[in-house]
């Protein structure tokens, strides 16, 4: 089958033996896979993509058919329309036990500890295999990881109906499909970005910090929320965020590139009974409401390009570029 393969000399696409599902495994047919940051990190072999181990299939998200099962699974799955959870939680430890899969400290990622879906044929565990109820492949690749991961930072938040909620970064993938969960759950919403945000919800209040990320110098001030999502991975702007937080206000950040610095006022933070999380993954229940508020209309998740498998280089420089939406793979 053709793969991209991540090897000591770089990315290619070439002609590699197709896997078999092992047990409790499916074996899926792809259609399309999405470029995600891990990928970049996977290539550059820093972060968390330092943990891939090569050669290494690269892709996250993979969407298509079921084509074939392991020992354990129901036969009657094959031809089913799937898509796979990218996160891999290891199913044993207190949090898998609890249903807090995205807290699993022994979780794997497809593309990075195991072969990813940039292929023809990728197997995956049957426990991250999802149901896509009707969705087009590449809309489910570009859903199964940017809005449970969003959803998850809105639950972290426990955010209430009518709360006044930031959200930085608002001109990305996350950024974007923050601003609809929070119209969705009936809250106040406002979309702060570098540069005015295309097709912005209806009733979405906008600040453009201009290229600086200035928020402190683009609200006003009396501007005070009750949650910050922050999807931008910038420290200084999530600290200028945090200081715009109210009486018991909470910030979640949910970027997989955060500035390792990130300064605020502790006695601020003390004296208002602020709240600061990380999110860096999804539960399986998150995942489940993820897909189906996008099968439901109420979260739009754009797709800004897409290209062939053979051409994964050109979507990769394409995810590196300016871009409003996702960059899909069309294996």
């Amino acid at each position: 089958m053709r793969a991209a393969v991540m090897t000591d000399d770089g990315v290619r696409v070439g002609d590699v033996a197709a896997p078999a599902p092992a047990a409790g495994e499916v074996l899926l047919r792809v259609e399309t896979v999405g470029v995600n940051q891990l990928d970049l990190n996977v290539i550059a072999g820093a972060g968390p993509g330092a943990a891939a181990r090569l050669p290494r299939t690269l892709g996250l998200d993979p969407a298509g058919t079921v084509a074939a099962v392991g020992a354990g699974v129901d036969a009657n799955l094959i031809g089913s329309e799937v898509v796979a959870k990218p996160n891999i939680p290891c199913g044993h430890c207190r949090w898998c036990g609890e249903h807090r899969e995205s807290e699993c400290p022994a979780q794997e990622v497809l593309g990075v500890h195991r072969d990813g879906g940039a292929c023809e044929a990728v197997a995956v565990p049957l426990s991250v295999v999802f149901p896509r109820h009707g969705l087009p492949a590449a809309t489910a690749t570009a859903a199964v990881h940017s809005v449970p991961i969003v959803l998850n930072a809105f639950d972290a938040a426990d955010v209430r109906v009518g709360e006044r909620v930031l959200v930085t970064g608002a001109g990305g993938v996350l950024g974007r499909v923050a601003l609809d969960i929070g119209r969705h759950l009936g809250t106040s919403v406002t979309a702060a970005s570098r540069h005015p945000v295309p097709d912005l919800p209806a009733g979405v209040r906008e600040i453009v910090t201009g290229p600086t990320s200035d928020l402190a110098g683009a609200v006003t001030p009396s501007d005070r929320f009750d949650v910050v999502i922050d999807t931008s991975g910038s420290a200084a702007l999530l600290a200028q965020a945090v200081a715009l937080l109210g009486w018991c206000g909470r910030a979640v950040f949910c970027a997989a590139s955060v500035d390792a610095d990130l300064h605020v006022d502790a006695h601020a933070f003390y004296l208002q009974r602020r709240r600061l999380v990380g999110v860096a993954s999804a539960t399986f229940d998150q995942v489940t409401r993820g897909l189906e508020l996008v099968r439901q209309g109420a979260v739009h998740v754009p797709i800004a390009q897409r290209f062939p498998l053979d051409d994964i280089h050109s979507a990769y420089a394409a995810f590196a570029a300016p871009r409003h939406g996702k960059v899909i793979i069309d294996v």
